[in-house]
Formats: C-alpha cells, sequence, structure tokens
C-alpha cells in the first residue's frame, strides 16, 4: 500500500522571493489592492512596528526566510517521496469565472506552467518571477494513477471533487504549484510526479470551511493508504500565512493548534478570519487532516511586515515527519551498532 513519509508546509508570497532592499516594492501593490484599505490602515499605525521596517531587520528576515525554505528543500530530496501531493489555491490562473470548484484534483499526464509574459505583471511581482515560472513552458508530471484513485475514493467517501484531465487553453498552473516546483523541489532536482489538487481559498461563494478542509485532509489519508501500490508520497501546503496584513497573534496561534493537535480549534477558525492571503491557510488545513499523525516541527514564523500600515505576509515553515515503521528502527538500530563497532 502507499504511505505518507513527509508533510511540508511553507509561504509562497513574492516577497519570500525578493530581496528585502525591494520589500517596498510590493508595498506599491498594496496601495492598489482591492483587498485593503491602505489609507485607513496607514492613518490607523501606531508605529509599534517601525523598528522591524528597518532594512537591516528586514534583510534578517529574508535570511531566515531563506534558510527555512532551503531546510524544507533538503527534507523533501532526503526523504525522496515517489509522489507529491501539492495543495494549493488558484488565483485566476487555471479557473475563472467560467468554473471554481471548491476542491478539485488534476488526473492528467503532465500539467504546464506556461510562463506569462511577465510585462503583464505587476512590477513586484517581476521580482519574484523567478521563483513562480521558468522562461519557458514547463510540463510536470503528474501521477495519474494516485490522481485518479483519489478522486474516485473521496467521491465514494462524500467529497465533491471536480475532475480535470486536460488544462484550459491559454491558462497555466497555479503559483502555489509552481513555487513547489521551483522552490522546494529546486531547479537540479528531476521533477517528481505531483498530484495537483486545488481548494479554492479566495473567491466566494463556494469556498469550503475550516472543518471540511480538514476532514477532506483526514480523507486523502485513508484514500492513500488504500492505494495498492508500494509507493511512498509526500505532502505539501502551499501558501499562507497571514496577509496582505501580518497578524501575528493568530498566526502563532493557529502555529500552537497544530502543534498541540488541537483539531477542534482548527476545524473551527471562521470564515471571516480566513480573509484576503489568510484563506491560504485552507491548504494547511487540508495538510494537517493528512497528516495528523506524523511529528510536526515549526521550523520557523517570521512575521514579514514591509509597511507602516502592517501589510506584509506571516511566513510560516512546517514538517511533519511519519513515525518510523518497525522494519526502518531495526535498520536505524544495526546502522548504530555498524558504526559504533568501527566496521
Amino acid at each position: 500500500m502507499a504511505r505518507i513519509i513527509l508533510g511540508i508546509a511553507s509561504s509562497h508570497s513574492p516577497q519570500v522571493s525578493t530581496p528585502a532592499d525591494k520589500w517596498h516594492v510590493h508595498v506599491d501593490r498594496d496601495r492598489e489592492s482591492p483587498y485593503l484599505d491602505f489609507a485607513a490602515l496607514t492613518a490607523a499605525s501606531t508605529h509599534d512596528i517601525d523598528d522591524q521596517l528597518e532594512l537591516g531587520r528586514m534583510r534578517a528576515k529574508d535570511v531566515a526566510c531563506q534558510a527555512a525554505i532551503a531546510e524544507l528543500a533538503l527534507s523533501l530530496e532526503d526523504a525522496a517521496p515517489d509522489v507529491l501531493v501539492v495543495i494549493g489555491d488558484d488565483q485566476r490562473e487555471m479557473f475563472l469565472d467560467d468554473g471554481t470548484p471548491a476542491f478539485g484534483i488534476f488526473h492528467g499526464d503532465a500539467i504546464v506552467d506556461t510562463s506569462p509574459d511577465p510585462r503583464t505583471m505587476h512590477p513586484s511581482i517581476q521580482l519574484a518571477y523567478w521563483s513562480q515560472h521558468a522562461d519557458a513552458p514547463e510540463s510536470y508530471p503528474v501521477h495519474a494513477g494516485l490522481a485518479t484513485h483519489l478522486i474516485g475514493d473521496l467521491v465514494r467517501n462524500g467529497f465533491d471533487i471536480a475532475a480535470y484531465a486536460q488544462q484550459p487553453a491559454g491558462r497555466t498552473v497555479g503559483h502555489a504549484f509552481t513555487f513547489v516546483r521551483r522552490r522546494l523541489m529546486r531547479e537540479r532536482i528531476k521533477p517528481i510526479p505531483i498530484v495537483p489538487v486545488f481548494v479554492n481559498c479566495f473567491y466566494p461563494p463556494n469556498q469550503p470551511t475550516a472543518a471540511r478542509c480538514y476532514e477532506l485532509g483526514r480523507a486523502i489519508r485513508r484514500a492513500i493508504a488504500a492505494y495498492g501500490d508500494d509507493i511512498t508520497v509526500g505532502i505539501v501546503a502551499s501558501g499562507g500565512l497571514s496577509h496582505f496584513v501580518v497578524d501575528e497573534a493568530f498566526d502563532r496561534s493557529v502555529l500552537r493548534a497544530l502543534e498541540s493537535k488541537n483539531i477542534a480549534e482548527l476545524k473551527a477558525l471562521s470564515a471571516e478570519r480566513l480573509v484576503s492571503g489568510t484563506s491560504e491557510l485552507r491548504n494547511w488545513l487540508v495538510l494537517a487532516g493528512a497528516v495528523e499523525d506524523c511529528d510536526i516541527e515549526v521550523l520557523d514564523y517570521v512575521p514579514a511586515y514591509r509597511s507602516t500600515a502592517k501589510t506584509g505576509c506571516g511566513m510560516g515553515f512546517v514538517r511533519w515527519t511519519a513515525p518510523r515503521l518497525p522494519a526502518e528502527n531495526a535498520n536505524a538500530v544495526e546502522r548504530t551498532a555498524v558504526l559504533s563497532s568501527g566496521q
């Protein structure tokens, strides 16, 4: 049977792939954002974070973020799963008003990053283009067998999953997924076959509740265990934490709930809290349900402010590892004994 060996949650904000001395360019985008009343936020500022906006402090935060991403990438490389289930949201990249599923799974043989023209993007997004798209279209292999199995098993267990085997013409897979390829798999690693799982985080009226997301993760875990092939599976949640206004208290409460496995608190997160970019926590909740039997480690949390209006992104980086099987424990003991004997 298939088994989950690794879980990863990582923020994917363009800010995390932009040098700290350029974070101010993202502030220009904040001023134009339909999700923010930037003038009101600035007027209400108490300037209690001014010290965190000093360039040296921001550079230190950037270094911390890059170190955490590098650690997650090494974890993925060391675990070397046969398949990577990637849970991400779509931001008008694959899905438009002609159809946005609450949950969807792509089950074709490959999905393509079609590399949109960076000149059509805001300058702040152009700065992070390297972390989201290749210079030319790139095809990502999909584990169609596991994807198709997940769809069928989830539907049999009460989840209505939109199934996609063909990419809509002219549309790219979203940056939640390309970030995983480009920053966690890294270009020097041959792409691991993925299963793209879409969650509608942003767009009403069919955003799933926190509880539904968590239960989907549990159902994904059961479905993976029921898959016939003997393969190892990693799962990644892409996005989060709070943005476009940083809410440290909220982020830290979510991380504590994840660490303590406070499932009731996680499932009770309200739709009013899961708004704007913070809505990407839905991806984390799906992952949390899938890896609730695994050991969790919060690698870092970085409140990356970029303006006195407290805009920015709460950057979170978390790893889950599966307890070793008895045979693996025996092998580990044997290796230790050999090393101790000097053989």
